[in-house]
């Protein structure tokens, strides 16, 4: 199947009522607020289905099956995983990983949610799409569900040594060991244990990932059940996005999937959850030393349902009016009331369930203030309710809605798959999915209902004064958890083991070997595309360029929709130590104190009321041709709709000109700060660890170490200790004078009837002082360990290389692209059951890494890192190389959008990575060869050379010094 552009996508639409094979168009609309037309269709068979066309070169498609599980063995989670692990026509051990370098996709991956597993895509190019198409639906509807793969992905019974049946045997499993990481995280047990608290009679109590207590319960048979059930054509909702023709995937999926199926009913639906009478006190635990600043109490409410498209929308935006920046009505007393430091992980509204949650609380606080903080929300919100809430705020927030509504983008996802999101609840519990994509029907009934009376606080007294379904969820650190569960583990292994023969025992190892031992997987079998698929050309936007005293000024005309996007880049000169240090927290603190006469309130209202979000970041980088001097800069960016783009000017003139630095909002960010990278860092413990073991190689991730790594964790904890905040603030106004010293670079994105926008109050704000460079002192080459509360391992190494014009630069980058796919994914999670194991190049930095993610491991991965040699001494072929190619040219070729596409190019060039420079290392990428790929790993990536680093919650050296590597342990 293939996709093509068409000159009139309405035209080749269908019509409501019209047949298509065995689909039913049951309804056509337009989609004004997107340029797009919705198309919905329903099977013969059962299913669903939504199209959205639109003239976008992106094309998506997804498969989302609603799945309900009655216990948290995590039978969604793990079928998700093995779905994907060989089909029918695909008979191949892991064709979504083998696929992955065969591909240009902009996105690919499979998602569980509490209620719902998706398995989704997008991409550019028109014969990727039908590949893709065609592993996606034989994973999802035929796949082989091999015992091997159940005991690889699920859990799975192994010895320490996996040949020694008389060793210690262990419980594995890629997604026992995914688990075990993510219920680690106080973000996801609060997100599990709300959903057991609000909905204890439904799906939600339980958890769909799985508990690792529990995955060992789940069966072979059990997960085959639960697939036939489940992933039936009667319980699947289709989408596609973008200019393919309708009746050619329709087609598609009715010759590969329907036509091999018959009629199937399936009860899935989920009930309301039966009001409490009472509210109710939960407590809930996670592993944690921290009993001072640990806990996290959020109050929580059930309200309306969330496919009701008109109270969704109301609460979306009561919820932004209440919590959605640092002076709203209920965020604010909370932050002042010092209880905590940020706002809890369960906070805001949640339309994730079918009926949905509201939450307010603090994280970063003692569990001993639990009944405060309750106590705190409850009288907030009842003096709000009685005092009622000014209409400015409600119409910033709806402001925000606009924006959202009109910006297409595509950062963080693409927008193909933003608009997925937007639909798949509603769509799966019976709500309108056009309601949910066309907010301007729903926004004028808000209107209307405003003009007749008060709105919200009818709401905040029905729905939470007055409303008993409420739960005060309390998550408590256990600084014993962590071993108590170690010991359960153990204590399981026994239980399960116990009753196991000599054969069994045998048996145990026979498994283990042959998971180590697979055979290689014929990927012939699979689809691929070529080297001449590839996009050798890099966009080229026109921009126009005003050099002024002390600024420069761009102008690139995009269509935006309306909206306008400024950026101020501001190369610094010299900075002290200190300064560079302080520089990311400047970055912070600047846009959340207050500014230009307005304190840290009335600016936070005049940012929602009249721009898009205004932010600052510090960034880093080093030229071509010179990794050493690294270029230091700070960037003030915004965006507004064209009605009020002089007022984001004047908005943006003030931060950076007049801020306005309070000793107690500085207490308030410094504790949100750390509380935030507190609970962020296992989340994220591969690039800490990444990071930690770069900076005693590369200046720049040096100084990256310094500024946002654990370093930088410890520094602020030490502001957070000694309470110095007028020393602080000095420092932050000594730091605001550099700035301004600076020779600006300003930047617009607009559509050209915008790009007339008066630059001169900005541009008139700078000394035009030259850049500075700067070469940051390396961290001491020892191989260093953090120790943190988790039961799994973050390991890393990190090698120095070369800038990006070195005719090695492009080898690195299709080297490690080659080594994740064909060595590491294979031998760190295949066979050692980590979440994941990732190769790294990127070519601005010239440090090159290998790393694992929630790794049950610590020495066998740092053998398995110091293997690439004998790895690549083996037999490589074409294939493995064009593979590695493929998946080099993507990261060269981002998916850009209006948004961000002419700014890409102009600080690109600014940068000096010039549009020719670029299409000159994608030609360069090309020319590559394997011997070029054995050659730079010699050169560059040898054990003598390497830096190592890891996170994890035990210290590494017992496990390493078999190796000779000893690391200095550090507790977080």
């Amino acid at each position: 199947m293939t996709i093509s552009a068409s000159s009139d996508l309405t035209a080749s639409l269908p019509r409501v009522g019209e047949r298509l094979g065995r689909y039913t168009v049951e309804r056509v609309e337009a989609l004004p607020d997107t340029a797009a037309t919705y198309v919905e269709l329903r099977h013969d068979l059962g299913s669903r289905h939504i199209h959205i066309a639109r003239a976008d070169e992106n094309a998506a498609f997804a498969v989302t099956f609603p799945t309900v599980p009655k216990d948290s063995t995590g039978v969604p989670h793990i079928l998700e995983h093995i779905a994907l692990m060989g089909s029918k026509r695909y008979p191949v051990s892991d064709p979504f990983f083998a696929m992955i370098p065969r591909s240009l996709n902009t996105f690919m991956n499979a998602m569980t949610a509490a209620d719902w597993t998706t398995y989704l895509f997008s991409t550019r190019n028109p014969q990727d799409f039908g590949n893709l198409l065609g592993i996606y639906l034989d994973a999802a509807f035929f796949p082989r569900l091999s015992r091997f793969s159940f005991l690889r992905d699920g859990h799975r019974f192994e010895n320490a040594d996996p040949a020694d049946p008389k060793s210690e045997l262990k419980m594995q499993g890629v997604v026992y060991n995914e688990m075990k990481g993510a219920m680690a995280s106080p973000g996801m047990v609060m997100y599990k244990a709300l959903g057991k608290a609000l909905y204890p009679d439904l799906t939600y109590a339980n958890n769909s990932g799985g508990e690792p207590a529990n995955i060992p319960d789940l069966t072979h048979d059990d997960l085959k059940a639960f697939h036939a059930a489940h992933y039936h054509p009667s319980n699947a909702f289709f989408y596609s996005y973008g200019q393919m023709p309708l009746t050619d995937l329709l087609n598609t999926i009715e010759t590969d999937v329907m036509s091999q199926f018959g009629p199937n009913e399936l009860d899935v639906q989920i009930p309301d959850q039966p009001n409490f009478e009472s509210p109710r006190r939960e407590e809930v635990r996670y592993p944690s030393t921290d009993i001072e600043r640990g806990a996290q109490v959020v109050v929580a409410w059930k309200v309306t349902p969330t496919y009701q498209a008109y109270d969704n929308l109301k609460w979306s935006v009561l919820s932004e009016v209440l919590l959605g920046n640092p002076a709203a009505p209920l965020y604010k007393p909370l932050i002042d009331s010092g209880l905590g430091s940020a706002l809890a992980d369960g906070s805001g509204y949640h339309d994730n369930f079918r009926e949905a949650a509201f939450g307010a609380g603090l994280k970063g606080l003692s569990a001993g203030n639990a009944p405060k903080v309750e106590a705190l929300v409850l009288e907030t919100l009842a003096q709000i309710e009685r005092e009622g809430l000014d209409d400015a705020l409600i119409d910033s927030a709806l402001h925000q809605f606009e924006i959202a509504q009109r910006e297409v983008s595509n950062a963080g996802t693409p927008y193909a798959l933003k608009l997925l999101f937007a639909v798949v609840n509603p769509w799966l519990y019976g709500g309108d999915p056009v309601a949910s994509l066309n907010l301007a029907t729903e926004l004028d009934k808000l209107s209307a209902e405003r003009k007749a009376g008060r709105v919200f606080e009818p709401m905040i007294r029905e729905w939470l004064l007055e409303n008993p379904h409420r739960v005060t969820l309390t998550l408590t650190p256990d600084p014993a958890m962590q071993d108590q569960q170690a010991e359960a583990e153990r204590a399981m292994v026994t239980r399960l083991g116990a009753n196991l023969t000599d054969a069994d025992r045998a048996a145990i190892v026979e498994d283990a070997l042959a998971l180590q031992n697979a055979p290689a997987d014929d990927h012939s079998l699979l689809p691929s595309l070529g080297l001449n698929d590839v996009t050798l050309s890099v966009p080229r936007p026109s921009y126009s360029h005003e050099q002024q005293p002390s600024a420069d000024l761009y102008r690139a005309a995009q269509p935006t929709g309306g909206l306008v996007y400024l950026d101020v880049q501001l190369p610094l000169p010299e900075l002290s130590q200190d300064q560079l240090d302080l520089l990311p927290f400047y970055a912070y603190a600047v846009t959340r104190n207050g500014a230009a006469g307005l304190d840290e309130v009335a600016l936070a209202r005049r940012i929602e009321a009249v721009t898009g979000g205004i932010s600052a970041s510090a960034g880093k980088g080093s030229s071509p041709d010179d990794l050493d001097a690294v270029r230091i800069s700070l960037t003030f960016s915004g965006k507004a709709l064209s009605r009020n783009k002089g007022a984001l000017v004047e908005l943006l003139k003030g931060v950076i000109a007049e801020p306005k630095f309070s000793d107690e909002r500085l207490s308030q960010l410094v504790n949100q700060r750390v509380a935030g990278m507190r609970s962020g860092i296992v989340g994220n413990g591969s690039a800490y660890a990444s990071t930690l073991a770069g900076a005693q190689i590369s200046p720049l991730e040096a100084l990256d170490e310094r500024q946002g790594g654990f370093t930088a964790f410890k520094r602020l904890q030490a502001w957070q200790a000694e309470g110095h905040w007028a020393e602080l603030r000095a420092r932050l106004e000594a730091l605001t004078a550099v700035i301004l010293a600076a020779r600006a670079r300003i930047a617009v994105s607009a559509t050209e009837s915008d790009l007339d926008l008066d630059l001169a109050p900005l541009a008139d704000l700078f000394s035009g002082a030259a850049r500075q460079t700067y070469t940051p002192a390396l961290a001491p080459r020892i191989p260093q360990a953090r120790t943190a509360d988790t039961p799994v391992a973050y390991n890393a190494v990190a090698f120095a290389s070369v800038p990006f014009v070195h005719a090695d630069s492009p080898a690195l980058l299709a080297l490690s692209k080659l080594l994740r796919t064909e060595y590491l994914l294979k031998e760190l999670r295949e066979k050692g059951g980590a979440y994941g194991g990732s190769a790294s190049f990127d070519p601005r930095s010239g440090v090159f890494s290998m790393s694992s993610y929630r790794d049950p491991h610590i020495g066998r991965t740092f053998e398995v890192f110091a293997g690439v040699a004998d790895f690549l001494g083996g037999e490589l072929s074409q294939r493995e190389l064009t593979e590695a190619l493929l998946s080099a040219s993507r990261q060269l070729d981002p998916l850009l959008s209006a948004d961000s596409l002419a700014r890409s190019r102009i600080f690109s060039d600014l940068a000096g990575f010039s549009a020719d420079l670029q299409e000159d290392y994608k030609a360069r990428l090309m020319r590559v060869t394997l011997d070029d790929l054995r050659r730079v790993q010699a050169t560059y990536l040898t054990p003598p050379q390497a830096t190592y680093a890891t996170l994890s919650g035990r210290d590494p050296n017992p496990e390493t010094a078999a190796q000779g590597l000893t690391f200095e342990v550090q507790s977080i």
